[in-house]
């Protein structure tokens, strides 16, 4: 029997900036429309969700779903979830014109500033901070 070839995995030595400025973009887009606030409200924003039964009509009121925290997926996860999906469903427009906007300003920004990234990344990035650091 012929023994199979096994391909390596191939990697990048490098950490590129702009593609973390890009992830960073996309993960504040989705925390703004998904969560109500972002990245950084989302992580150390306080537990304020809260729901109350209305007697005289008969319906809960929920206060706090304007901003989503972690710590209020932790003390009311069913409230919180439902306030995201909501949340969602109002902004998914929003979202999908933001992330497509995003993708081609960066794409269009990276095709026409490839000199001048190569240079800094030649001539800056490479002898201060080494081959693991790009832009």
């Amino acid at each position: 029997m012929a023994r199979r070839k096994t391909t390596r995995v191939r990697r990048r030595k490098s950490f590129k900036l702009l593609n973390a400025l890009e992830s960073l973009t996309y993960a504040e887009i989705l925390s703004r429309g998904i969560a109500g606030t972002g990245i950084a409200g989302f992580i150390s924003g306080s537990g304020d969700l809260t729901s109350t039964f209305i007697e005289s009509s008969g319906m809960y009121e929920t206060s706090g779903a304007d901003a989503i925290s972690l710590s209020d997926i932790v003390q009311a996860p069913g409230l919180a979830t439902s306030s995201m999906a909501m949340n969602l469903q109002k902004n998914i427009i929003p979202m999908a014109v933001g992330a497509a906007t995003t993708a081609i300003t960066f794409n269009v920004g990276k095709r026409l500033l490839r000199r001048p990234i190569n240079r800094i990344n030649s001539d800056i990035m490479k002898p201060l901070l080494g081959a693991g650091i790009k832009l």
